[in-house]
């Protein structure tokens, strides 16, 4: 009987780690299904340019997907039993369960108002596609010299806050950061973005810790109030919270914790990549979430899937980082080069060489994405395993 593999959620992660299943599996073997909330890929990573007007390539999944043996089921996942291995969704064509036999969680993470007041009800984000859509309406509709505060020193932040300033050069932009500009780049990094700010007219509250978000102004902890027709909430990631409603052991932040071969410590049959995972960098230090996780994390837990599948070699490669990729609006950029473990080192690159270069990085994940079973050799081998009442024992490889 065919094992089946089901994968939640289609950002990079999820849909490169279905592309990778379907390349290193035999269709006669597997049931693969891709199952998520919209039928197109959405590019994370350019985001804060459609907040800004610009229009993204389509990518429909039914044409990334056709021929290579994955269904994709276009639904809303509503819940998770790992214990029954079951997973409910709801669609078009109503509530659904889908059992499996091997769990590829990649549900991802959205916007995190932290529990600042008023954050929810007056700020807009630009974690997915309808909180970037929701700003490009508004960013339209605001006349000249009006103020758009982005509270978020880090990436995501400071491409928002660039991007912005680039496209409506008639809107005054600032950024609120809680430490520095740029703290943790190298100083030829920081040095880069402050001349970038200013040419841009961007101008930068630092340590500056929100208190509550108001309809026409960002308040800080200490009563400090700037104003603001438009606030744009950029402080990082929270996890999709479903795992955290399930029996799988997860961290503080509701990441399934893993091990090296990103299989959950709890429940063997499933794996946890990209933001929903809890997994360990180089250091012994968390992977951040971001593409530049997402992307290996994917590899590595199709890889381990298909190795125990068919009695192959584990993977053992440690995920590290080498660059952080940072768009300074369409014709600027900074490439900071770090170690291993996420630390800048001297080296940066920047100027239009470094948006080229962050460019480049953005179409190589798409297409990835988007050729999903293209660009490796084939190495099927034939899935060894038999199924029992609880689901499917797998061969472990030594």
């Amino acid at each position: 009987m065919q094992h089946r593999i089901v994968v939640l959620g289609a950002g990079y992660a999820g849909a490169i780690a279905a592309g990778r299943l379907a390349k290193r599996l035999r269709r006669e073997d597997v049931a693969i299904t891709l199952v998520n909330a919209e039928p197109d890929f959405v590019e994370r990573v350019r985001m804060h340019q459609l907040a800004t007007g610009q229009r993204l390539k389509p990518r429909p999944f039914a044409e990334m997907f056709a021929g290579t043996g994955v269904e994709v089921r276009i639904a809303k996942v509503t819940g998770v039993d790992a214990d029954r291995r079951t997973v409910a969704v709801t669609g078009a064509d109503g509530d659904g369960e889908l059992a499996y036999d091997t769990l590829v969680y990649a549900l991802g993470s959205g916007w995190n108002p932290q529990g600042v007041p008023g954050t929810a009800e007056h700020a807009y984000e630009i974690a997915g596609r309808p909180g970037a859509l929701r700003l490009r309406e508004r960013l339209a509709r605001l006349g000249a010299g009006q103020t758009v505060v982005v509270v978020g020193g880090g990436l995501t932040g400071v491409e928002a806050a660039t991007e912005i300033a680039e496209a409506r050069p008639d809107l005054r932009v600032a950024l609120a950061a809680r430490d520095g500009l740029g703290d943790w780049l190298s100083p030829k990094g920081r040095e880069h973005l402050r001349k970038v700010f200013g040419r841009l007219g961007i101008t930068v509250h630092k340590h500056f810790t929100v208190g509550s978000v108001e309809a026409d102004r960002v308040v800080a902890a200490d009563g400090t109030a700037v104003p603001a027709a438009v606030t744009v909430w950029a402080t990082g990631f929270a996890v999709h919270p479903i795992a955290q409603a399930t029996t799988l052991e997860v961290s503080e932040t509701g990441q399934i914790v893993v091990d090296g071969t990103l299989r959950s410590v709890s429940h063997p049959d499933v794996y946890a990549v990209g933001d929903a995972a809890m997994a360990m960098g180089p250091g012994n230090k968390p992977l951040r979430m971001s593409c530049a996780s997402g992307t290996p994390s994917a590899w590595q837990a199709a890889d381990a899937i298909a190795a125990r599948l068919t009695g192959g070699k584990l993977p053992h490669v440690s995920i590290r980082y080498f660059n952080q990729c940072v768009s300074l609006g369409r014709k600027d950029g900074l490439i900071q080069f770090v170690t291993a473990d996420d630390r800048a080192v001297p080296a940066a690159l920047t100027g239009r060489l470094a948006a080229l270069y962050k460019e480049l990085v953005c179409k190589s994940a798409a297409w990835g994405v988007a050729n999903p079973t293209l660009g490796m050799p084939a190495r099927r081998r034939p899935v060894t395993h038999k199924r029992t009442a609880a689901g499917s024992a797998l061969r472990e490889p030594a």
